[in-house]
């Protein structure tokens, strides 16, 4: 049996739906972002310094340029991001021990205590994002969210 083409309505019905897929998806992220800054400002925390405050508590002491190419970041932003985080006391720097021309990032120790808000900010986000949602569909969704993200840095680095 010959396989039957597709009309232009479907044709136009799945592009309105990827048009769809992507409105949703930069919607999604905008909405789960202000979430968030909003509950790390609580703590005294901006957007984008949690990233860095959880790479250090993940590997504390790493040099600048190396939490700037884990986030994905130009080393002037995150020599921003470090020096306002060193002002507001949750970080500091010191120099290498084994290269003098290198220096390190370390968690203070409020910067440690930063971590557990962070985390509770972030578990406080995505309860209120997950809200309705049995545990089976966050699971699938993330699957989803993950293999997305999969497709898309595949087309970038192509």
């Amino acid at each position: 049996m010959a396989k039957k083409s597709k009309s232009n309505g479907d044709r136009k019905k799945n592009a309105d739906r990827e048009v769809d897929l992507f409105a949703q998806l930069a919607a999604t992220a905008r909405s789960s972002r202000t979430l968030l800054s909003r509950q790390l400002l609580e703590v005294g925390l901006y957007a984008g310094q949690d990233s860095v405050i959880l790479s250090l508590d993940a590997n504390n002491g790493q040099p600048l340029s190396a939490i700037a190419a884990e986030l994905g970041v130009r080393a002037p932003t995150m020599t921003k991001t470090i020096s306002r985080l060193a002002a507001q006391g949750f970080v500091e720097k010191r120099e290498s021990e084994t290269d003098g021309r290198q220096s390190r990032v370390f968690l203070t120790t409020e910067g440690q205590e930063a971590v557990k808000a962070v985390r509770k900010a972030v578990k406080r986000s995505q309860k209120f994002a997950t809200e309705g949602l049995v545990a089976k569909d966050i699971k699938t969704l993330a699957k989803l969210l993950k293999k997305i993200d999969q497709n898309l840095v595949a087309a970038i680095d192509t």
